[in-house]
This record gives C-alpha cells, sequence and structure tokens, in this order.
C-alpha cells in the first residue's frame, strides 16, 4: 500500500505513539523559567509560556460551507509572495491570492488513480528568465512536474519509476533542483534541460572509505544559501546528511534528528531540524562541527503531546522567529530564534500541521494541515 502520510510506519508495523518519560521538560540552556513568566505564580507561569493566541489573517482552503477539503502536505508561497501554493492528498495544487485569501488557480490531478501531492516548490526568479511563477509539484507516484500558474499547463514532467517523491527544493540561482523520497535515493537535476545529472547516496570514497548515506525514506532537502555546493537531507534514519554537490557521498552527518516532514532549514552556518518525537523534538545545530548548540522547548508544562513535521527559520535578515507544528496537539508555535522563548501558538486545526512557510519579506507565515485548511498569520518582529 502506498504511503499517503508522512508518518505512516513501514508496511505491516503498528503505529506507536511516542511517549515521554516525564512530562515536564526544562527550558533550553540560558532560558529560565522565571524569566519567561516574569517570576509569577505557577498558574500564571503556565499561561505566560504557553504564549499567545495567534489570531489568522486568512483561513484557506475551505469551500461554500465552510467544509474542508483534502489533506494540505505542503505550502510555499512564491518568489514575490503574491500567491501561496498548497499540495494536497487528492494529488491536486491550489493557488491562492496572499493579498485576499482568494484561491485563484487549481492545479488538476494526474494519473489514473492520483496519488498525494507530497511537496511544492517555486522556481526562483533569476534576473535573466522572462517566466514568472513557475511551480514544481511532486507526488508519491514518483512524478516531478513543472507548472505555469498562470495558465494552469504542466510544462514537463519528469517520472522516477517505483519511487515516491517526499522532498524538494531548489538551489537559490535555480539552475540546479533536487529530489528525494522513498528510496533513499537524492537525485540532483539541471533546470533548464531537466535532465539528472547526479544520485546521491552511500558508497566508497576517493579514499577507500565507506560513506552510508540514507538507510531510509528521505522527508526534507534544503540547498545553502551562501555556500554554493552545499545541501542538506533528512529522514527516518536519524541523520542530516551533509553533502557537497562535487561529490556523490556525504561528507559528513549529523545524529538524533527523526525526520518525517519538510523540517530542515539552514541559515548562514546554523541548522533547524523539528523532529517526529516527544523529547527535544525542535533543535538548533552548528553546521560546521555537527554540535547542537541548543534545545527550543517545544513540549512543556503538561502538553508534551506533539510530535513535529514541520519547522522553519523566519527570512527576515536575522531569522529572529522558528515556526515549528505537528500532530498531537495540531497547532503551530512560534518562538524566538535567539533566546527561544514561545512567542505564540496558531491553532483550530482538526488535524496534525504537515507544513509551515514564513513570507519572503514580510512577517507573515502560513500553516498548512491534514484537515485541508491553510492559516495565515500576521506577525510582529
Amino acid at each position: 500500500k502506498t504511503m499517503a502520510t508522512r508518518a505512516q510506519p513501514p508496511p505491516g508495523e503498528k503505529p506507536k505513539t511516542p511517549t515521554l518519560k516525564s512530562k515536564r521538560v526544562q527550558p533550553a540552556a540560558g532560558v529560565s523559567v522565571a524569566a519567561s513568566s516574569g517570576g509569577s505564580a505557577p498558574g500564571e507561569q503556565k499561561k505566560s509560556l504557553l504564549g499567545k493566541q495567534f489570531t489568522p489573517k486568512f483561513t484557506l482552503g475551505l469551500d461554500m460551507k465552510g467544509q474542508v477539503g483534502s489533506e494540505m502536505f505542503c505550502v510555499r508561497y512564491s518568489p514575490d509572495g503574491s500567491l501561496l501554493a498548497g499540495s494536497c492528498g487528492d494529488n491536486t495544487v491550489k493557488l491562492f491570492n496572499t493579498k485576499d485569501g482568494k484561491q485563484l488557480h487549481w492545479l488538476p490531478a494526474q494519473g489514473v488513480v492520483p496519488l498525494p501531492c507530497t511537496t511544492v516548490r517555486w522556481r526562483p526568479q533569476p534576473a535573466s528568465s522572462k517566466t514568472r511563477h513557475v511551480l514544481v509539484s511532486a507526488d508519491a507516484g514518483g512524478n516531478v512536474m513543472h507548472w505555469h500558474v498562470s495558465s494552469q499547463k504542466c510544462l514537463h514532467t519528469i517520472n522516477q519509476p517505483g519511487n515516491q517523491v517526499f522532498a524538494l527544493d531548489y538551489k537559490p540561482d535555480g539552475s540546479l533542483f533536487a529530489t528525494a523520497g522513498y528510496d533513499r535515493t537524492v537525485r540532483l537535476y539541471d533546470e533548464a534541460t531537466k535532465s539528472e545529472i547526479r544520485a546521491l547516496g552511500g558508497g566508497f570514497s576517493y579514499g577507500g572509505r565507506y560513506k552510508t548515506g540514507h538507510s531510509n525514506r528521505v522527508f526534507s532537502l534544503k540547498f545553502g544559501i551562501t555556500d554554493e555546493n552545499l545541501l542538506l537531507s533528512g529522514g527516518w534514519d536519524n541523520t542530516i546528511q551533509i553533502w557537497d554537490l562535487r561529490d556523490v557521498h556525504p561528507v559528513r552527518s549529523i545524529f538524533g534528528p527523526h525526520i518525517c516532514g519538510d523540517s530542515v532549514d539552514l541559515r548562514d552556518n546554523t541548522v533547524l531540524t523539528g523532529s517526529w518525537r516527544l523529547e527535544n523534538p525542535l533543535q538548533v545545530w552548528d553546521l560546521p562541527s555537527g554540535r547542537l548548540i541548543r534545545e527550543i522547548p517545544f513540549n512543556t508544562w503538561g502538553d508534551a503531546t506533539t510530535c513535529l513535521y514541520a519547522a522553519q527559520f523566519s527570512k527576515d535578515r536575522h531569522y529572529s522567529r522558528v515556526c515549528a507544528g505537528g500532530s498531537g496537539t495540531h497547532e503551530a508555535r512560534m518562538f524566538d530564534t535567539s533566546t527561544g522563548d514561545l512567542i505564540g501558538r496558531i491553532s483550530g486545526m482538526t488535524q496534525g500541521v504537515y507544513s509551515v512557510d514564513f513570507h519572503p519579506t514580510l512577517p507573515q507565515v502560513a500553516v498548512g494541515s491534514g484537515d485541508g485548511s491553510v492559516r495565515i498569520v500576521d506577525y510582529t518582529l
């Protein structure tokens, strides 16, 4: 049976809900409970640490009767922030106007038996290109499709037979894109020719040393912004693999994060990971050393029920915010990156949070849920 949701176990295995040894998780180093709560009474401390409740500017994906549709697996703003794309469990892609929240376009399902559209990415807009709003989607049938959003036409289709594609990302200059998924292989494609130029995996390096690569499904990819040869990948095997695009084997690894969604992000030399587990799900790492910098306390004060599918840094100059969400509480939470303090919550979803994406220029974030809704929230810096 084809996997249709992010954290399903392998066929034949019964899902297991993670458990915590202790429901109260200590805050990250340097963030005291008293400082976060102002030294108030325990009840007030709890209310303070839970943060404020954000009110969405728009709730998208609802029909005329206020009902939601198929699961929203991935949401992404266009490079100029004017559009928001959402990939759905029925293999369709919905396009929304971010100014008024109205649905503008609908990219139809592909194939005789449409499988979930698991991820989307907008092609970066280089100065030399005249074609705007090109979107790439990928699905659990192994299809990777380029779309011209305005005309709703599929420009090109790549098929990976026998694979399920769960992760996709573009190099910042738009010259390459990468895919990964069920078969554990990270594939690099040339954007101009749409041809595969390299498959990244385990094997023997030039020095005769064996490098493992990924040993299980891959759910997240992230190209470096300042290093043109850097690519990160994460998945079920509890590792973040660090790739140099000039080699076909990983150059090193970060061990620990259990990635089940689009929950690996990178700014400068700082890596953010969101793990599908209860203990220490949200972590910040130093890229050069692979050292854990801090735990951002997501599960606190007896509400330790959330395993993360999504995590991302904000896109302002200082990446001052982190937003993450998942299953359990069915909500997303926003934190101050420098202190780890909880700023607020985005809730109201009836199923897990599968995706978050910050606006490219404004203090705004989009949250996609398994209940088919998307919430757009404004916040202050």
